[in-house]
């Protein structure tokens, strides 16, 4: 399954909100850098699905605000 998510990184509060069934805006605390927003991003993909953290990886976006996600 792909996701599609949409990044605030370094915001003051942390926000979810679900556009639809695969797609996702996330405000996060962490800032971009070290990957430590990227990792966040995993973590609450992985709670919104319900699956292992290992099972979530970014394919696009690495250093972008819009990512593509994969669930394995």
């Amino acid at each position: 399954m792909y996701v599609h998510v949409v990044v605030q990184a370094g915001a003051k509060h942390e926000h979810v909100e679900k556009l639809s069934e695969t797609r996702f805006k996330i405000s996060v605390k962490e800032v971009a850098k070290q990957n430590q927003a990227n990792l966040r991003i995993r973590t609450i993909i992985a709670e919104q699905y319900g699956v292992p953290l290992a099972t979530v990886r970014i394919i696009n976006g690495h250093q972008h605000s819009s990512k593509l996600l994969s669930i394995h």
